[in-house]
């Protein structure tokens, strides 16, 4: 990893979550990944990337997660990995991608569990943003052109599918503040306060990180 700071975010439908991390990657002068890193994972895997589009942080079914972590630690040439479900292929590779990302470069990396892939790197600081419902499904409105109604189920159905591909994958529970290294409202803060208060919290975090050394 060479030292490079990777900040991954979680967040709310209708938080700003993506908007915070590319003007915090803008601050910081490094690249924010989001849907890039779906066209990433499928040159480096050799998937066809509309895969990567289909299952992007999609729940799967419980079973064979035991099959997928096992295949992980032995590499992709086994019998397993030929076996697997398309589903767990695409994770895979994701998660791969998002590994040699932090080896390679600094980076803001929004979703797709990329603080459980990088658990053990301790220049990563995992964050989670959060709002109001109002908030949220205010943005929504405005973003998709839909009316309230359309933008609250909206809003539930993308934190329902977000939380249950995060909490089947990683050994934590999303949205949790437990989970992450720093929570944040965006509602409380705004856009911008919100990108402010991360970059203050990674100084404190790398300081803090290095005075053993």
């Amino acid at each position: 990893m060479k030292g490079n700071l990777v900040i991954t975010i979680g967040r709310q439908s209708g938080s700003g979550g993506k908007e915070i991390g590319q003007k915090l990657a803008e601050k910081l002068g490094v690249k924010c990944y989001d849907k890039e890193l779906l066209a990433l994972a499928a040159k480096n895997s050799g998937l066809c990337e509309e895969l990567f589009e289909t299952y992007d942080e999609k729940p799967t079914s419980s079973f064979l997660y035991s099959l997928v972590m096992d295949t992980y630690s032995v590499g992709y040439t086994n019998s397993a990995y030929m076996d697997m479900p398309i589903n767990h292929k695409i994770f895979l590779a994701q998660f791969d991608s998002i590994k040699k990302l932090a080896d390679e470069e600094s980076c803001v990396i929004v979703g797709r569990c990329a603080d459980y892939a990088l658990a053990e790197y301790p220049n990563m600081m995992s964050v989670f943003i959060s709002a109001t419902d109002s908030d949220r499904i205010t943005r929504l409105k405005e973003k998709y052109n839909m009316d309230d109604s359309k933008a609250k189920d909206l809003m539930v159905k993308t934190d329902k599918k977000r939380a249950s591909y995060y909490n089947y994958y990683s050994s934590k529970k999303w949205g949790d503040l437990r989970s992450y290294d720093f929570c944040v409202s965006s509602t409380a803060v705004g856009i911008d306060g919100a990108v402010d208060a991360i970059l203050n919290f990674a100084r404190l975090k790398q300081k803090w990180n290095q005075k053993d050394k």
